[in-house]
């Protein structure tokens, strides 16, 4: 009995320990590598493409041998990226095709037929949308009709329009895959963040029932959820917000992840360090405690978000009791 209970202990010790120090759920953390046999020699199309997670994604993919389509809308800044790709197709057999996802259905249909043309014999077998538009952080009240907008075409309405036209090349081929790059504010309450969560959680809808639709005709999709990420500019500077000392997921290892979980055809994966982690965790499996502790915390959250701080601390609820006191 007491051998039991020891062994009880050491695994609840265990597995505390790697919830405390885990930097992605647990069933991305247990695929180690990405499979480069799903990736290589096949047409990997990236939406914002032009820096950050975009660009380490394109970087990381001419690497396992796929053939690329980068896009954004500047076109100077995905030359550079190009410039800087190395693999079995890179730099040279990278294609650049320019794309504004505001610009409307017409537009975007003619960038799709161009995408499915650029390599012969084949088209898009992975759509990764990663262009994203993400306002200042405010209250939800604060929020303006144009920056509800603004978030909304770029984010919701030019990626699903994209995916609706791309889609039926996918179909005929029997085949296609898309990567969302959503975000924990598409799983949990982000206050200061309403609209940006709002514009995720009409992501996640979408592409969840999507697959669902359309899983049975070999259409695969993986919705990626990273938390705080540590992004570089295009000097390789970090670019974490002054004064803000949270732990953030490094942008190079957020895209090995992704790639990780869209080779593996993950259906969602999430990316983060803890608390954000475990407030997922809560919110998807415990949601009454994890809606509870988002409510404790959010007011506070939009103030420090606001001072550019670190609004993903627990000590928003030291910050609460205090003021309490």
């Amino acid at each position: 009995m007491m051998m039991l209970l020891f062994l009880f202990i050491s695994l609840f010790i265990f597995f505390l320990f790697k919830f405390a120090t885990a930097y992605a759920d647990f069933t991305l953390m247990s695929k180690r590598q990405p499979k480069r046999e799903e990736i290589e020699d096949k047409v990997v199309w990236i939406t914002g493409a032009s820096r950050g997670i975009g660009e380490i994604l394109a970087k990381q993919l001419a690497n396992l041998g796929a053939k690329l389509i980068i896009s954004a809308r500047n076109e100077a800044e995905l030359e550079r990226v190009k410039r800087q790709l190395k693999g079995k197709h890179a730099p040279n057999e990278v294609k650049i095709l320019p794309l504004d996802l505001t610009a409307g259905e017409e537009s975007l249909k003619k960038a799709v037929e161009e995408a499915e043309s650029l390599f012969p014999n084949s088209g898009v077998d992975y759509m990764i949308h990663n262009a994203a538009f993400e306002r200042p952080k405010t209250s939800a009240l604060d929020v303006t009709e144009e920056s509800l907008k603004a978030t909304f075409d770029v984010n919701v309405l030019g990626t699903i329009t994209l995916t609706q036209l791309l889609a039926p090349f996918m179909l005929r081929r029997g085949q296609g895959h898309f990567v969302v790059m959503s975000s924990a504010a598409g799983k949990t309450p982000a206050p200061g963040q309403a609209v940006y969560s709002a514009s995720k959680y009409a992501l996640n809808g979408y592409f969840h029932t999507l697959r669902s639709e359309l899983c049975q005709k070999g259409i695969k999709v993986t919705v990626v959820c990273p938390g705080p990420i540590e992004t570089s500019n295009s000097y390789g500077e970090k670019t974490s917000e002054k004064g803000s000392s949270e732990k953030r997921v490094p942008s190079e290892r957020c895209a090995e992840l992704t790639i990780i979980a869209a080779t593996h055809g993950l259906k969602e994966a999430w990316i983060s360090y803890q608390p954000v982690l475990a407030v997922m965790y809560l919110v998807q499996y415990l949601p009454t405690i994890g809606y509870w502790l988002m409510d404790k915390v959010g007011k506070n959250r939009v103030e420090v978000a606001a001072q550019k701080g670190n609004a993903y601390s627990l000590n928003l609820l030291e910050r609460k009791r205090k003021e309490k006191e």
